[in-house]
């Protein structure tokens, strides 16, 4: 069952059983602010149980850099704004993993990953990144970084 994200009442709804359920609720708030404000798309996510596809595509590009997280996926989100594909997955550490990947422009593809404030760093990034802080009234301090894509998915 898909749900739109509101980014005014925030809401753990798909998140509870995360140890840090309302940092992540804010995270993935934050994200649905931004395609609001932005492309006025609203952001809606899908019970990982119910998105094989798109983990399925994100594990795929994230096996370019050799990650595979052992976290537990608990939702995605998989849509199009006008030539930029994205495909998000929500993971119960705290974790959100986005796969940016513009249809005509082979150097605007990237990974972002955002880690949920309360949460380390996972074994799986912590030798390869360095993680930027940004602030946010919906998710407090987030750590994010990123890599290029090169291959064509």
């Amino acid at each position: 069952m898909s749900y739109v994200v509101d980014f005014k009442n925030v809401s753990t709804v798909g998140l509870e059983s995360s140890p840090v359920a309302d940092a992540l609720a804010g995270l993935r708030a934050n994200e649905a602010r931004y395609f609001m404000n932005k492309y006025k798309h609203e952001f809606t996510v899908v019970p990982a149980s119910e998105s094989q596809e798109a983990l399925d595509y994100a594990n795929r590009v994230l096996k370019e850099r050799n990650i595979e997280f052992a976290a537990k996926p608990l939702e995605t989100s998989q849509f199009q704004v006008e030539n930029i594909k994205f495909t998000y997955v929500f993971y119960e550490d705290g974790l959100s993993i986005n796969v940016m990947y513009t249809v005509d422009d082979p150097k605007k593809r990237a990974v972002g990953f955002k880690l949920s404030e309360g949460m380390e760093i996972p074994k799986e990034l912590e030798e390869k990144f360095k993680f930027a802080r940004q602030k946010s009234k919906l998710a407090g301090t987030i750590r994010g970084s990123f890599f290029v894509i090169k291959g064509e998915y």
